[in-house]
This record gives structure tokens, sequence and C-alpha cells, in this order.
């Protein structure tokens, strides 16, 4: 069985990508044609606009989950970073949560919680959360079958 990797939606990254550059045309369209007095805020919004669009690619990038046979690996960062693993035969539930925004473009969170404590990791906004979820749901389960005494 191979790997599966699960990375955040690209989805509203995208469509943000779309959305600041159809604004960045527009203001050079309007500045070029119609050469209207251009109003100093506006090359700075745009700017600040696009950094904030580069840094949200940028945290997507940097956070990703690895599904294999026997566990769980959750890296989170780009230079720095930080690695959780979780035994798959120690998951005892998996959920799925998904707002009515989330179910019309098909993403959601996928929380798992584990024996002990407080230990639940978290991986939102994904696409095919269901998919995911049930593809945690049965390695857990072949994990556990293959475990020794059970």
């Amino acid at each position: 069985m191979t790997d599966v990797v699960v990375r955040p939606t690209l989805k509203f990254i995208n469509a943000a990508y779309i959305a600041v550059t159809v604004l960045i045309v527009a203001a050079i369209i309007l500045q070029h044609y119609y050469k209207p007095t251009w109003p100093l805020w506006l090359p700075l919004v745009l700017a600040v606009l696009l950094v904030w669009v580069i840094t949200r690619h940028l945290k997507r990038m940097s956070r990703k989950l690895t599904i294999s046979t026997e566990k769980l690996i959750y890296e989170e960062g780009l230079l720095g970073k930080s690695t959780r693993t979780i035994q798959l035969a120690k998951v005892q539930d998996v959920r799925v949560d998904q707002s009515v925004i989330d179910r019309v473009f098909s993403v959601g969170s996928v929380a798992v919680e584990t024996a002990g404590g407080s230990s639940r990791l978290v991986m939102a906004p994904i696409d095919g959360p269901h998919r995911v979820a049930d593809e945690i749901t049965n390695r857990s389960e072949q994990a556990m079958s293959a475990k020794p005494g059970v």
C-alpha cells in the first residue's frame, strides 16, 4: 500500500490569486486609459493583498499529512519543522466537519482522536475530507488487526 499525502486545499488560494490579479489589471487599465489621479493608497492596498495571498500559499505548502500503513505523520513548517506521529492502531475516532460553504466546495476538516488525553489532530481545509477520513479509518482497522495479540 502506498502512502497518501494530504495538503490543505488550493481552491481558495487560487481564487484569491485570480481576484488580486483582476484587481491589479483593472487598476492598470484605469490608470492607462482614463488617467485618473492615482491615489497613493491604491498600490499599497494591492501589494498588501498580493502579499496576503502569497503568505496563505506558503502556509499551505508548510502543512502536510502523510497516511502510511502504520502511522499518520503530520508535518508543519517551511524552514523549521514540527512533526507529529500517530500510530494508526491507536486511532479511536475520525471526524469530518463541514460548513454549508465547505460542502458547496467539497472541502472540510478531518479530526483524528487517539487513545490518551488531549491527543487530537486536525487538518483543514482539505479536499475530499470524507475520502481522507475513510482512508484513515480503513488503515487504522488494518493496523489494529495486524497487531499481535488482538
